[in-house]
């Protein structure tokens, strides 16, 4: 190590960190520059510690090892014989003079100090071969083993006045204590420099350095323990250093040092705070650098502050201008589909004027067919009636004929009868006339068979008039239904003209708002249930819905909308329930 090296802590800390100048990046050390300041130091002689700076690194030869062994035991024997000889006395000045009560209670308490300076020693030397050394703890082991110390000189005390003898009685039973302490800490600082032969020893002061010039030596040593200085000779060369310069100040200003600058005076400022003369005359040049360093970063952060909030200006214009494309390409969409939508419904409305027309033309027809089978049925009837009239004619006729028959037949009976009872009164005449008088009534029989058929025939010709009465009043009938059905039908094409009209006006409407195609259909649907004569006046929304699935099937929706799914279908109706309780009507 040289004069102007970085003052070292305990920890070794890295070069970059170790004072207060290094932050700003300080520059080489200047002791390389040659002067009479650093050269002054050169007789200095090495501590009388006899210890070096450079451990050794060499392992442990098989005869260490059995030095070391040996050396142990001896310690272990030597605490031993200090457990031995400490603890008869202390338990039984325990016992007498502590008013512990009786001699196990004392023995137990020699016992509890004893291992528990054990168990400390153990603990200490255990974390320094572990390379975890614990400082604080031989603090509690000194303190104990003066306790016992204490205790054992205590134990050894005379009853009357002291003597020399009974000082150095008292004495001797701290020996054994001293000593061990003093191997435990001699085995902790070997363990110590085995384990870490990297630690950086630290060296001793002379102790004739002490008995000279003691108030200078307590400076140099509080200089070296507060800011890390191993090297008592590296703390002489700065502490020459120091003086040096601060006789050329002296030299240059004829005595007087108050007349130096402020930066002249810096090394005897910073002295107490671990600088050296070229640390300290270096920090106005450090702490400028530093400043100018710190300007130059505040500058760079400045100008990454500037060069970032264009990029984010650049990137939020290009986002906006990305955005404004995806509104566009939106937009485009939502116009392809309003026309899709529009061309849509135009073709619905062409469909339903052509449906109503194709309605109209089937109606008619299929009134003109009904009232031709009517009539049809009605002639076939009066066919049928008019060859059971003359069905009925006839057998009147042949009825006629027979009777005429009859009559004939009976004339002439009578007038053979009239003849032969003319000649003969005979039982054969007689016979004759019975027989005529047969003939009369089967005569009179036919006749009134004649009389029936012509009062069937009658009837028949009543029913007949009656039929065409009847044919009358069902072509009456037939005209009237004729003329209401093309009234009828005439009102149903007025009102898909009017139901057309509104779906157009509607759609001219939607495009005007630029509805999109969801919102179309909801509209659609509400449009549906009001051509379906659906009334909604001073209804709240569970009554619209009701009134609304009552005009409107899930079927009619799905047809319309042009949609397969159920769900989307009542979803549709239930957004059309709500369009219609806001108030929407289709003249909106």
């Amino acid at each position: 190590m040289t004069l102007t090296d970085w003052p070292r802590s305990a920890a070794e800390p890295d070069p970059d960190s170790a004072s207060p100048a290094a932050a700003s990046g300080t520059p080489k050390p200047v002791s390389q520059t040659p002067g009479s300041v650093s050269e002054t130091a050169a007789f200095i002689s090495e501590p009388e510690s006899g210890t070096g700076t450079k451990p050794s690194s060499a392992r442990l030869t098989g005869t260490q090892k059995w030095t070391a062994g040996a050396i142990v035991a001896a310690a272990l024997a030597l605490a031993g014989i200090g457990l031995y000889l400490s603890f008869e006395h202390v338990a039984q000045f325990a016992f007498t003079k502590l008013r512990f009560g009786s001699l196990g209670k004392g023995q137990l308490f020699a016992v509890g100090v004893d291992v528990g300076i054990m168990v400390m020693i153990a603990v200490d030397l255990l974390m320094a071969w572990l390379k975890r050394p614990i400082s604080w703890i031989r603090y509690p082991v000194w303190l104990l083993t003066g306790a016992t110390v204490v205790l054992n000189a205590a134990s050894g005390a005379p009853a009357g006045a002291w003597k020399l003898l009974d000082y150095v009685a008292a004495g001797a039973h701290g020996v054994v204590p001293v000593l061990f302490i003093t191997v435990v800490e001699l085995g902790r600082t070997a363990i110590d420099r085995v384990v870490r032969p990297e630690q950086a020893e630290r060296d001793s002061i002379p102790w004739l350095r002490w008995v000279l010039a003691p108030v200078a030596t307590a400076r140099i040593f509080r200089r070296m323990r507060l800011w890390g200085v191993t090297s008592y000779p590296e703390m002489i060369r700065r502490d020459q250093e120091l003086i040096a310069y601060e006789q050329w100040l002296k030299r240059k200003y004829d005595g007087d040092i108050s007349q130096a600058s402020e930066d002249e005076l810096l090394p005897m400022k910073m002295a107490p705070y671990g600088y050296t003369v070229e640390q300290a005359l270096a920090m106005p040049d450090e702490q400028e650098q530093a400043a100018q360093e710190r300007a130059e970063e505040a500058e760079r952060r400045r100008l990454d502050a500037e060069t970032r909030s264009e990029v984010a200006k650049a990137e939020s214009e290009a986002e906006r201008l990305r955005a404004k494309g995806r509104v566009e390409l939106v937009q485009a969409e939502v116009d392809g589909q309003t026309g899709q939508a529009r061309a849509h419904a135009r073709a619905q409305v062409s469909a339903a004027e052509r449906a109503a027309e194709l309605e109209q033309q089937a109606l008619d027809n299929a009134v003109v067919a009904e009232a031709r089978a009517r009539e049809a049925e009605a002639e076939r009837k009066a066919a049928q009636e008019r060859k059971a009239a003359a069905a009925a004619d006839l057998e009147a006729a042949e009825l006629e004929r027979q009777a005429a028959q009859k009559r004939k037949e009976a004339a002439e009976a009578d007038r053979v009868a009239e003849a032969e009872a003319q000649a003969i009164e005979t039982q054969a005449i007689a016979e004759a006339r019975k027989a005529a008088a047969e003939a009369d009534r089967a005569a009179a029989e036919t006749e009134k068979t004649a009389a029936e058929t012509r009062r069937a025939a009658a009837e028949a010709d009543r029913k007949k008039a009656e039929e065409e009465r009847l044919k009358a009043v069902a072509l009456a009938d037939i005209a009237r239904s004729q003329k209401e059905a093309a009234e009828a039908e005439r009102a149903a094409a007025e009102t898909r003209q009017a139901a057309a009209e509104i779906e157009r006006r509607a759609v001219e409407i939607e495009d005007a708002a630029k509805l999109t195609p969801r919102e179309r259909a909801v509209r659609k649907v509400a449009r549906m249930a009001f051509a379906a004569g659906a009334v909604f006046v001073g209804l709240e929304a569970d009554g619209i819905y009701r009134e609304l699935c009552r005009v409107v099937s899930i079927a009619d929706v799905q047809r319309e909308v042009d949609v397969s799914s159920t769900d989307t279908a009542s979803k549709y109706r239930q957004e059309a329930v709500a369009l219609i309780a806001d108030g929407y009507r289709p003249q909106q």
